[in-house]
């Protein structure tokens, strides 16, 4: 019987990886052929086709403008990431070591930012954001991915420096270590699976992430990827091609499938230590 439920298992993860590495592959190679080509025979690779071009990337980076678009979503992903885990990382520590009254209020206030839904926000996010005179900013985007990213973040990282020896702690306070000396150079350090994993999820989400963008960012030139791609779906409407559009989505996915072939490992082993706690 349980030769048997691991066969059906190993089938059932076969036949997803096929499902979703099949497309994959087919708008790789795809976004190298012509629209011609694309609709006479859509499933022959180009080696095979005497149609092929590279065109189409050259084409989508520069008049369609989605080199801008990349390197905004550059700007904003990394500097809200960087943010994100430098403060969930300190809050995390504090909530898990150091003894104040209080502290797990605090923890459950932070977490409780997970519950309320994206939508209700957007409201109320755009007249702040109206206020502080960062609308239409790639600055007032980045704050509110990591506003957004935190309660997540904190959820994750409290569990890792939970499980953390506390004898490391009393042994660097004995040497003299400050309470910030401790957190940088010891705890940071042993925490490091628990950010790379806290790392690639929050990537991913920010990455993606369409709504608050497409509230947020009002003028062409400052729209991140995700918001270009949408552009570029809308403009088909008036003109096919094709290629150009599959170009953009490669490019879309190239950083993370990037991180997360390197990373990967990480990953599940950041997710097991962090579940020794929470």
């Amino acid at each position: 019987m349980r030769k048997l439920l691991k066969t059906l298992v190993l089938l059932s993860l076969g036949f997803w990886f096929l499902l979703v590495v099949i497309p994959v592959i087919w708008l790789a190679y795809s976004s190298f052929k012509t629209n011609e080509a694309i609709f006479a025979d859509p499933w022959r690779p180009p080696l095979l086709s005497a149609e092929a071009s590279v065109d189409n990337y050259s084409r989508a980076w520069s008049k369609s403008h989605v080199g801008t678009y990349f390197l905004n979503s550059v700007v904003v992903v990394s500097s809200a990431l960087f943010s994100t885990l430098l403060l969930s990382a300190m809050a995390a520590y504090g909530l898990s070591r150091v003894r104040v009254r209080g502290r797990r209020v605090i923890y459950y206030v932070f977490v409780a930012g997970m519950i309320v839904p994206t939508a209700l926000t957007l409201a109320p996010l755009f007249e702040l954001l109206r206020s502080l005179s960062l609308l239409n900013s790639l600055t007032g985007l980045a704050l509110v991915y990591v506003a957004f990213s935190i309660p997540f973040s904190l959820l994750m990282l409290y569990g890792f420096f939970a499980s953390l020896p506390e004898e490391v702690r009393e042994a660097a306070v004995v040497d003299g270590a400050s309470e910030w000396q401790t957190f940088w150079h010891v705890f940071l350090p042993m925490a490091r699976p628990g950010l790379v994993t806290v790392a690639i999820f929050n990537f991913l989400g920010m990455w993606n992430e369409y709504l608050l963008a497409l509230v947020i960012l009002i003028e062409p030139e400052k729209q991140t990827m995700q918001l270009g791609i949408a552009n570029m779906v809308v403009a088909l409407n008036y003109r096919s091609d094709w290629g150009t559009l599959l170009a953009t989505m490669v490019l879309a996915m190239l950083p993370v499938l990037l991180l997360y072939s390197v990373l990967h490992k990480r990953v599940v082993e950041g997710m097991i230590m962090g579940a020794v706690k929470g």
